[in-house]
């Protein structure tokens, strides 16, 4: 079996007129990604790949996300994965190594939800917070995947945990 989290980068700095590869995370997309970062190892467990977008955001919440666990899993920026459609971040799955067990997606909205949503069994409780909700930044779901990558998503995949960060205090 493999284990499929997909990881919503932090919070970000407002889009300006700068490249929008280029935009940092804020202040409290920096917070979050450290806070993500504690529960990371209890509740993903070891790490074979994570595959993430090169935009500036997503690799800094990697960074940030990711400080604490151990062994430190191979990191692969791939340009393909920069504001990609659900289709095109399957596609990428499905192309990954069998000897990859977990793997992790670092990615953007509205393409990590709709494949979370194409992906997720609608049952359990995990399934209720997720579909009931949306997929704000720093949110994470993860899916038990029983089938070979090349596999993925031609039935449903149980939900096995859903996170997303508590908002700010007003």
């Amino acid at each position: 079996m493999h284990r499929l989290h997909l990881l919503r980068h932090a919070k970000a700095e407002p889009d300006t007129e700068q490249d929008d590869r280029e935009r940092r995370l804020s202040r409290r997309g920096r917070d979050d990604a450290r806070r993500l970062g504690a529960t990371l190892p209890k509740a993903l467990g070891r790490l074979d790949l994570v595959l993430c977008s090169p935009a500036r955001r997503t690799r800094e919440t990697a960074e940030l996300a990711l400080a604490g666990v151990v062994p430190r899993p191979r990191i692969v920026f791939e340009d393909a994965l920069y504001l990609a459609p659900a289709a095109a971040l399957l596609h990428r799955l499905r192309a990954a190594d069998e000897s990859a067990a977990a793997v992790l997606v670092i990615g953007h909205n509205p393409g990590l939800y709709q494949l979370a949503l194409a992906l997720a069994a609608a049952e359990g409780a995990a399934y209720r917070a997720f579909a009931a909700g949306r997929f704000p930044s720093a949110a994470r779901a993860s899916f038990a995947v029983e089938t070979p990558w090349a596999m993925l998503g031609r039935s449903p995949h149980a939900l096995t945990g859903y996170a997303a960060p508590s908002p700010p205090a007003d």
